[in-house]
C-alpha cells in the first residue's frame, strides 16, 4: 500500500458511519456472544491461536457477525480476503483462488475467505467454492442472516463448524452505546452529550438486540441536534424517538424465521393462551406473511386439538378464512384475531386425530377384510339373491333411534378408535357412549 492509498483509507474511516467505525478490532473489545466467544470457548481459543477452520456465523442483523469476522481478520497470520456475494460472481472467486494459491506457494502463506451474505451465493457459486474448502487452499467464513441449513450446500456446510450469534441483551448493548459516547478517537467522546436515561431506554428496546441499530439511531440524533448555549448536545426522548422511530419484523417467509414462528403460533394455540397467540398473529401479520398461510392452520388446528371438544372450532376458523377472501386486508385482521383468541380458549381434544390415524394405520398395515354382508348395499339388481343386506338392522325402528349391531368389517370386530375426552362438549360424547355400550 502505498502513501496515497493509507491517506484515502484513513479519510474513508474517518468519514464512515458510527456503527462502521466502531467495529471492534480486538477480542477484548467484542461485545455480546459470550455463549460462543467467552474465555475459554472453543471459538475464542481459535482465534487466540490462529487455528481456526472453515466458519460460518449465523443470526440476525446487526448482533456482530461481521465484527466477528474483523476481529479473527486483525489476529490472523493468514491473508484475510472479504468478497460480498451480493457483487461476487464466479470470476471474483477464480481470482481469489489463485491468488491464494501464488500466495501459498511462494511465501506459505495461507487465505481466509470472508463472504458476507454467504446465503446469497447460489448453488453454482458454493460448489465453485468446495474443492478449495475440501483440499485447505482457503479457510473459510461466512456471514449470513438465513438460516445456513436452508441456503447453504450440505456439502459446504459439513466442512464447515456452524455459529449461530443471538440478538443482544440491553445491557450489551448499553455498553456499544457509551462505549460509543466516550470513544474520542472512533466515537463522540470529543463531544459533550447529554443523552437522557428515556432516551437511552428508548433506543436500546427499539433496537431490538441490534447493535447496528442502537449506533445509527445515536449518530443520527447527535448529528441532527444542535448544541445549546453551553455547547452541549441533547439527546431528549423526544429525539430518540425521531431516531429509531420503528424496528424491523425479522421475517424470512421461506426460511425458519417462517417455521419457528408459525410454530410459536401453533403451540400458543395448543397451550389455551390468548395473549401469545395474538402476539405470534401480529408478528406474522406485521412481517408480511401469507394471511391465508395462516388461516390455513387455524383450519387445521380447530379439527387437530380441538375436535369435538367444541365442534364450533372449526367453523369459527373456516369462517375467519372465508371473511379474509371477502374483505381482505387489513380488515380482515379482525375475523382473523376473532378466530385466534377463541381457539386459544375454547376446550382442547385431539381424541379426532388420534382416531382418524389409527384407523388409516389398520387399514394400511393390517389384514381388514370385506364388508360384512349386512352393510352391503342391497338396491341394486341382484343383490338380495347375493345376501346383501340381510340381517341388518335399521335403527330408527328401534326405541331411541339405536340398537346394538356391528358395523365392523370382520377381522376389526370390537376394535375402537374414538375415545373421548373429559373436555368441553366431548364429555357428554363420552357419556353417551358409554351407555350404548
Amino acid at each position: 500500500m502505498n502513501l496515497f492509498e493509507y491517506g484515502v483509507l484513513q479519510q474513508q474511516k474517518s468519514n464512515a458511519p458510527l456503527a462502521r467505525r466502531m467495529r471492534p478490532e480486538r477480542l477484548e473489545e467484542y461485545v455480546g456472544q459470550s455463549d460462543i466467544i467467552g474465555p475459554g470457548k472453543l471459538l475464542r481459543r481459535a482465534i487466540e491461536a490462529d487455528k481456526i477452520t472453515s466458519l460460518i456465523f449465523y443470526g440476525p442483523p446487526g448482533v456482530g457477525k461481521t465484527a466477528l469476522a474483523q476481529v479473527i481478520a486483525n489476529h490472523t497470520k493468514s491473508e484475510f480476503v472479504r468478497i460480498n456475494a451480493v457483487t461476487a460472481g464466479i470470476n471474483e472467486i477464480r481470482q481469489v483462488v489463485a491468488e491464494a494459491k501464488e500466495r501459498l506457494g511462494m511465501y506459505g502463506k495461507k487465505t481466509i475467505l470472508f463472504i458476507d451474505e454467504i446465503h446469497r451465493f447460489n448453488k453454482a457459486q458454493q460448489d465453485a467454492l468446495l474443492p478449495y474448502v475440501e483440499e485447505g487452499l482457503i479457510t473459510l467464513i461466512g456471514a449470513t442472516t438465513e438460516n445456513p441449513y436452508f441456503e447453504v450446500n450440505s456439502a459446504l456446510l459439513s466442512r464447515s463448524q456452524v455459529f449461530k450469534l443471538e440478538k443482544l441483551r440491553p445491557d450489551e448493548l448499553e455498553c456499544i452505546l457509551i462505549n460509543a459516547l466516550t470513544n474520542k478517537e472512533k466515537g463522540f467522546g470529543n463531544l459533550k452529550i447529554n443523552l437522557e436515561p428515556q432516551a437511552k431506554r428508548h433506543i436500546i428496546e427499539k433496537a431490538d438486540g441490534d447493535a447496528r441499530k442502537v449506533l445509527n439511531a445515536l449518530e443520527l440524533a447527535v448529528l441532527t441536534t444542535p448544541p445549546d448555549a453551553e455547547g452541549t448536545i441533547n439527546i431528549t426522548l423526544k429525539v430518540a424517538e425521531q431516531s429509531i422511530q420503528q424496528k424491523a419484523i425479522l421475517y424470512d417467509k421461506s426460511g425458519d424465521q417462517h417455521y419457528d414462528v408459525i410454530s410459536a403460533f401453533i403451540k400458543s394455540l395448543r397451550g389455551s393462551d390468548p395473549d401469545a397467540s395474538i402476539h405470534w398473529l401480529a408478528r406474522m401479520l406485521e412481517a408480511g406473511e401469507d394471511p391465508r398461510f395462516i388461516a390455513r392452520r387455524m383450519i387445521i388446528l380447530a379439527a387437530e386439538d380441538i375436535g369435538l371438544a367444541d365442534p364450533k372450532a372449526l367453523s369459527v376458523a373456516v369462517a375467519a378464512a372465508q371473511a379474509l377472501e371477502y374483505v381482505g386486508m387489513p380488515e380482515a385482521r379482525l375475523p382473523l384475531a376473532e378466530a385466534c383468541i377463541y381457539l386459544a380458549c375454547a376446550p382442547k381434544s385431539n381424541a379426532v386425530i388420534t382416531a382418524i390415524d389409527k384407523a388409516l394405520k389398520d387399514v394400511r398395515e393390517k389384514p381388514i377384510g370385506g364388508v360384512p354382508n349386512h352393510l352391503k348395499d342391497a338396491h341394486y339388481k341382484g343383490a338380495e339373491k347375493l345376501g346383501h343386506g340381510q340381517g341388518y338392522l335399521y335403527p330408527h325402528d328401534y326405541p331411541g333411534n339405536y340398537v346394538s349391531q356391528n358395523y365392523m368389517p370382520e377381522n376389526l370386530q370390537g376394535k375402537r378408535y374414538y375415545y373421548p375426552s373429559e373436555n368441553g362438549e366431548e364429555r357428554g360424547l363420552k357419556l353417551k357412549m358409554n351407555k350404548s355400550k
